[in-house]
Protein backbone atom coordinates (compact mmCIF):
# COMPACT_ATOMS: atom_id res chain seq x y z
CA UNK A 1 0.00 0.00 0.00
CA UNK A 2 1.23 3.64 -0.50
CA UNK A 3 1.67 6.29 1.73
CA UNK A 4 0.52 9.55 2.05
CA UNK A 5 2.37 12.73 3.11
CA UNK A 6 -0.58 14.65 5.56
CA UNK A 7 0.25 18.39 6.19
CA UNK A 8 -2.12 20.09 9.03
CA UNK A 9 -1.61 23.64 9.28
CA UNK A 10 -3.23 26.26 11.67
CA UNK A 11 -2.50 30.21 11.38
CA UNK A 12 -0.47 29.79 14.24
CA UNK A 13 1.72 27.17 12.36
CA UNK A 14 2.39 23.45 11.44
CA UNK A 15 0.53 21.20 13.84
CA UNK A 16 1.38 17.61 11.78
CA UNK A 17 3.52 16.82 8.97
CA UNK A 18 4.45 13.13 8.43
CA UNK A 19 3.20 10.04 6.87
CA UNK A 20 -0.24 8.07 6.91
CA UNK A 21 -1.12 5.37 5.22
CA UNK A 22 -4.99 6.63 5.71
CA UNK A 23 -6.75 9.70 6.98
CA UNK A 24 -9.92 9.60 8.38
CA UNK A 25 -11.64 13.07 8.19
CA UNK A 26 -15.47 14.20 9.01
CA UNK A 27 -16.70 16.74 5.96
CA UNK A 28 -19.77 18.48 6.39
CA UNK A 29 -21.15 16.17 3.72
CA UNK A 30 -19.76 13.31 5.80
CA UNK A 31 -17.02 11.30 7.08
CA UNK A 32 -14.44 10.52 4.45
CA UNK A 33 -11.40 8.26 4.16
CA UNK A 34 -8.91 9.02 2.28
CA UNK A 35 -5.80 6.32 0.94
CA UNK A 36 -3.14 6.91 -1.41
CA UNK A 37 -4.34 7.70 -5.34
CA UNK A 38 -7.48 9.16 -4.05
CA UNK A 39 -9.11 11.90 -6.53
CA UNK A 40 -8.30 15.21 -5.89
CA UNK A 41 -10.68 16.87 -3.71
CA UNK A 42 -11.46 20.17 -1.29
CA UNK A 43 -13.84 19.47 1.59
CA UNK A 44 -15.10 21.82 4.52
CA UNK A 45 -14.08 20.28 7.51
CA UNK A 46 -16.25 19.76 10.68
CA UNK A 47 -15.23 20.23 14.08
CA UNK A 48 -14.20 16.46 15.10
CA UNK A 49 -10.70 14.23 15.30
CA UNK A 50 -8.81 13.69 11.86
CA UNK A 51 -7.46 10.07 12.74
CA UNK A 52 -4.01 9.37 10.62
CA UNK A 53 -3.44 5.44 10.18
CA UNK A 54 0.36 4.35 10.11
CA UNK A 55 2.18 1.30 10.74
CA UNK A 56 -0.52 -0.43 12.47
CA UNK A 57 -1.23 2.92 14.79
CA UNK A 58 -3.51 5.73 15.00
CA UNK A 59 -2.74 9.36 15.64
CA UNK A 60 -5.99 11.45 16.30
CA UNK A 61 -5.57 15.26 15.58
CA UNK A 62 -8.41 17.74 17.20
CA UNK A 63 -9.10 19.58 14.08
CA UNK A 64 -11.41 22.70 14.95
CA UNK A 65 -12.93 23.95 11.32
CA UNK A 66 -10.85 24.48 8.15
CA UNK A 67 -10.74 22.72 4.83
CA UNK A 68 -8.78 19.29 3.69
CA UNK A 69 -7.21 19.50 0.38
CA UNK A 70 -6.29 16.05 -1.22
CA UNK A 71 -3.83 15.79 -4.08
CA UNK A 72 -2.98 12.04 -5.19
CA UNK A 73 -0.28 11.25 -2.76
CA UNK A 74 -1.12 14.33 -0.12
CA UNK A 75 -3.63 15.49 2.07
CA UNK A 76 -2.89 19.13 3.31
CA UNK A 77 -5.49 20.23 6.22
CA UNK A 78 -5.77 24.10 6.37
CA UNK A 79 -7.39 23.98 10.28
CA UNK A 80 -8.63 26.73 12.52
CA UNK A 81 -6.61 25.44 15.19
CA UNK A 82 -5.79 21.89 15.34
CA UNK A 83 -3.83 20.19 18.80
CA UNK A 84 -2.00 16.85 18.72
CA UNK A 85 -3.74 14.34 21.28
CA UNK A 86 -0.53 14.53 23.36
CA UNK A 87 -0.26 18.33 23.30
CA UNK A 88 -4.25 18.53 24.83
CA UNK A 89 -4.25 19.95 28.64
CA UNK A 90 -7.12 17.95 29.41
CA UNK A 91 -7.64 19.56 32.78
CA UNK A 92 -8.10 23.43 30.33
CA UNK A 93 -10.38 21.25 28.18
CA UNK A 94 -12.41 20.10 30.91
CA UNK A 95 -13.11 23.51 32.08
CA UNK A 96 -13.64 25.02 28.73
CA UNK A 97 -16.50 22.46 27.94
CA UNK A 98 -17.81 23.21 31.61
CA UNK A 99 -17.70 27.06 30.96
CA UNK A 100 -19.11 26.66 27.43
CA UNK A 101 -21.83 24.38 28.94
CA UNK A 102 -22.92 26.80 31.41
CA UNK A 103 -22.88 29.59 28.65
CA UNK A 104 -25.22 27.63 26.84
CA UNK A 105 -27.77 26.68 29.35
CA UNK A 106 -27.64 30.62 29.60
CA UNK A 107 -27.49 31.50 26.24
CA UNK A 108 -31.02 29.36 25.76
CA UNK A 109 -32.54 31.03 28.73
CA UNK A 110 -31.92 34.28 27.23
CA UNK A 111 -31.90 33.21 23.91
CA UNK A 112 -29.09 35.35 22.58
CA UNK A 113 -25.31 33.98 21.52
CA UNK A 114 -26.78 30.07 21.43
CA UNK A 115 -24.06 29.41 18.17
CA UNK A 116 -21.29 30.98 19.85
CA UNK A 117 -21.66 28.88 22.91
CA UNK A 118 -22.49 25.56 21.10
CA UNK A 119 -19.45 26.15 19.02
CA UNK A 120 -17.88 26.15 22.14
CA UNK A 121 -18.69 23.29 23.82
CA UNK A 122 -18.10 21.51 20.14
CA UNK A 123 -14.42 22.36 20.51
CA UNK A 124 -13.77 21.23 24.13
CA UNK A 125 -15.54 18.49 23.53
CA UNK A 126 -13.55 17.41 20.91
CA UNK A 127 -10.37 18.29 22.01
CA UNK A 128 -11.25 15.98 25.03
CA UNK A 129 -12.29 13.31 22.71
CA UNK A 130 -8.97 13.24 20.81
CA UNK A 131 -7.18 13.10 24.71
CA UNK A 132 -8.75 10.29 25.75
CA UNK A 133 -7.67 8.24 22.56
CA UNK A 134 -4.90 7.44 24.40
Amino acid sequence: MGILNVSIVTPDGPVFSGEASMVIARTKAGELGILPGHVPLVAPLKIDVVRLKHDGKEEWVAVNGGFMEVNGEEVNILADTAEREEEIDIVRAEAARQRAEDELREAKSKQVDELKAEIALQKAVNRIHAYNKK
